[in-house]
């Protein structure tokens, strides 16, 4: 017999802090081994954690929507129900902590962690078991203004219902009293109370008051981070002017087949990128790690703020049609922070295209472990000097790229940038190939 703490656990090798998206379990409820007990935000993704063991949910330490360092108990699991009572005191009493059954942060052996994204509660607001997903404030608030959790459409993460949406219902259910004459008193309520009108959950959005702080995603200090570590790394930056009218024309004829034009610049990257395997290459202090495969990691902005890097693996080998299947779906689960740990920190080659938003050029940040990212700005009209002496119309952008200077020199990152050019200017319907 004993309690045993839970610890954050560590969901990636960058991962020094999650945060606690929703708890599967509440406080009293009996915990099967294997089975999942909270939802953790690592640096891009929700994971399960499941339990080692088995017993009850003695006590949360951090709440829905708290952080907590990698190694830091997070809640405290009893073997035995009765012993939930013992958990508690020991909670009231911090100088008894050790006497509770320990184990070395670095092991985090109380959880583990299955690399599958985060599950949504069946039939909105209900667990899969039948019981209802609520915060322990919803709960309590629920007790104290008689409402009925049931009736109610949960807003919070996967369903969960919050306290908000408790009081939202609270407030539906009150006639207000504007005027001196008394509504008449309702007959003894024999139906639900009318839920909540269901909404989507809310998308955190960064705040705009003038004078206020606030604080970062998980997401964006892991970006901080990262962006904090490359100024260690010495760079050089190339840029190229590259004539795309040609790779317009072949955009213009398979885009109805669901293909983009981000999936048409990775894959003319990815097949330069098999002559110029130094580009895609990394420095280590044994020397320089030449890659086994060609993973183009592409810059997505993330609408609740923060930047994730999909990874297209084995860009190289797949048809333009695969590709642009395969870059959709990772789109939609980076956006719905779905993505496997392999599939946002593999890359060994990354893309940042912020030609779409019409900004004609930009220098890229190198990302950690990598040699180099490129800079792909709009295509434009401009009016151009012909072979024949005349002037004409060509549409043209500009790329620059950003390379880790200790392996990579400026007539390596050119001469990829005119191979480049050359495929993408002259024999694009290679890519459909």
């Amino acid at each position: 017999m004993s309690i045993h703490e839970v610890f954050m656990p560590a969901l990636s090798s960058t991962m020094t802090e999650g945060k606690i998206v929703s708890w599967e379990k509440s406080p009293g409820d009996k915990v099967e081994k294997g089975e999942t007990v909270v939802v953790v935000e690592s640096d891009k993704a929700d994971m399960d954690v499941e339990s080692f063991y088995e017993g009850f949910l003695a006590h949360i330490i951090v709440p829905a929507g708290g952080t907590a360092a990698v190694g830091e108990a997070i809640a405290l699991l009893a073997e035995t129900e009765a012993e939930i009572e013992t958990a508690l005191a020991q909670v009231k009493d911090k100088s008894t902590k050790a006497s509770i059954t320990t184990t070395s942060p670095g092991q985090v052996a109380d959880t583990t962690t299955t690399a599958t994204p985060a599950t949504e509660a069946q039939n909105g607001h209900i667990h899969r078991d039948g019981r209802i997903v609520a915060s322990p404030r919803a709960r309590k608030l629920a007790k104290e203004l008689k409402v009925d959790l049931s009736t109610l459409s949960g807003s919070g993460p996967y369903g969960r219902i919050v306290a908000e949406d408790v009081e939202a219902t609270a407030k539906l259910g009150k006639q207000p009293t504007a005027t001196p004459i008394a509504p008449p008193q309702p007959a003894p309520v024999d139906t639900p109370v009318a839920p909540t009108p269901t909404k989507p959950a809310p998308v955190p959005v960064v705040a705009t008051v003038p004078g206020q702080t606030v604080p970062l995603t998980t997401l964006q200090n892991a970006v901080a981070r990262n962006m904090v570590a490359s100024l260690s790394v010495p760079v050089i930056h190339v840029g190229y002017t590259i004539t795309t009218d040609e790779l317009d024309k072949l955009y213009k004829q398979i885009k109805s087949k669901g293909v983009t034009m981000t999936a048409l610049l990775a894959k003319a990257i990815a097949n330069t990128l098999q002559k110029h395997s130094l580009l895609n290459a990394s420095y280590s202090d044994q020397g320089i790690v030449y890659h086994s495969s060609i993973n183009l990691a592409i810059a997505v902005a993330m609408d609740d703020g923060g930047l994730i890097t999909p990874v297209l693996q084995n860009a190289d080998t797949l048809d333009i049609y695969s590709l642009s299947r395969n870059w959709k779906s990772l789109v939609e689960r980076a956006r719905a922070k779905k993505l496997q740990p392999e599939e946002y920190n593999s890359g060994t080659f990354t893309i940042s295209n912020l030609g779409m938003f019409g900004v004609d050029r930009f220098d890229a940040i190198l990302p950690p472990g990598q040699g180099s990212i490129i800079a792909i700005g709009a295509s434009r009209p401009q009016v151009v000097a012909t072979s024949n002496g005349l002037f004409g119309i060509r549409q043209q952008m500009q790329v620059n790229i950003t390379c880790d200077h200790r392996i990579i020199y400026g007539a390596h990152a050119a001469a990829f940038l005119q191979d480049l050019a050359k495929l993408i200017e002259i024999n694009p319907q290679s890519l459909t190939l």
